[in-house]
């Protein structure tokens, strides 16, 4: 238990940089970051979360738009990837600016409520948990802007232009 609480700790001291060594590499290959997120909403109302290895907190599933990709195709391939799920008909909920990442990351968000899951995906490098949870019993260290996300699609809470 001591190793996992010192490899948290180190991750948590690490991130701020490896985010700036990432940023920095996409500020040359791209002239904007894209990425997507889902918030997934199984028949119960319960929304399907993420906990990544190398980023503290719980997220919405999603990922970067990588070149020659569309949108659409990346929303796929990283539900497909991270939770195992395949969906029909998402609809768009906004695209927001992601200051707290650069000053170039957009995150377009869309709201899925028709899909298949196979089964709940295994923990492996990148995602370590994962799971579906009550709107109003959200794991503690859901991160801010996962939490403004939900609220604005259940609780019908005004939308943010930005990410935070």
């Amino acid at each position: 238990m001591e190793d996992v609480d010192k490899t948290k700790t180190l991750r948590r001291r690490l991130e701020p940089a490896l985010r700036r060594v990432f940023h920095l590499y996409w500020r040359f290959a791209r002239g904007m970051t894209m990425g997507v997120r889902g918030v997934v909403l199984d028949d119960a109302g319960r929304v399907f979360l993420v906990k990544h290895s190398y980023i503290s907190g719980w997220h919405l599933p999603g990922g970067g738009v990588e070149v020659g990709e569309s949108v659409d195709e990346a929303l796929r391939r990283e539900l497909r990837e991270e939770g195992r799920i395949v969906f029909e008909a998402p609809v768009l909920h906004g695209v927001f600016f992601n200051s707290h990442v650069s000053r170039r990351d957009h995150v377009a968000v869309y709201v899925i409520r028709r899909f298949t899951q196979d089964r709940m995906p295994e923990p492996n490098r990148e995602i370590v948990a994962c799971g579906f949870f009550a709107p109003d019993a959200l794991p503690p260290d859901t991160t801010k802007g996962t939490r403004r996300r939900i609220a604005e699609v259940i609780d019908g809470m005004p939308s943010s232009p930005t990410w935070i």
